[in-house]
């Protein structure tokens, strides 16, 4: 049984952007995309690029091709940071903002789909472990980058 949960874990991620792909697909938003505005819409405006790559999980070469997409779609714009030239901060038009709301109702209706069957209490058991089993894979990672 043990055996299965990381491939269980694994195929998670893909199966959940699957659905979303599908479902906002008609709004013309491709994956690197809709996961794009998702993240910036989460953490903020104004985000250092490379910091939006690092939490998107993505080399800056190919953040800044989707993020040049947003840009000719009129979803973000790109600024030189005041203190930095070097360094450029992303922000969203309020273009964005209706499109963002659609993205977050789609998200949130394959997550009751998904999670259908689970009780409130079960959710958060699962988030728990979830978060559990994140730690000791981050302590992992940093024990073994480490030696």
């Amino acid at each position: 049984m043990a055996s299965n949960i990381g491939f269980r874990l694994a195929r998670l991620p893909h199966l959940w952007r699957s659905i979303l792909d599908r479902r906002l697909a008609p709004l013309g938003l491709t994956q690197t995309r809709w996961v794009t505005l998702y993240h910036l819409g989460r953490m903020g405006d104004g985000q250092p690029q490379c910091e939006l790559a690092r939490a998107i999980g993505v080399e800056a070469p190919s953040l800044v091709r989707t993020l040049s997409q947003l840009e000719a779609q009129g979803l973000v714009q790109r600024r030189s940071c005041e203190h930095d030239r070097r360094t450029k901060r992303v922000y969203l038009t309020e273009a964005a903002t209706p499109l963002l709301e659609q993205i977050d109702s789609v998200a949130a209706e394959a997550r009751k789909e998904m999670l259908a069957g689970l009780a409130d209490e079960d959710i958060e058991q699962l988030n728990t472990w979830l978060a559990r089993i994140e730690e000791n894979g981050m302590a992992i990672q940093t024990r073994e980058s480490s030696s």
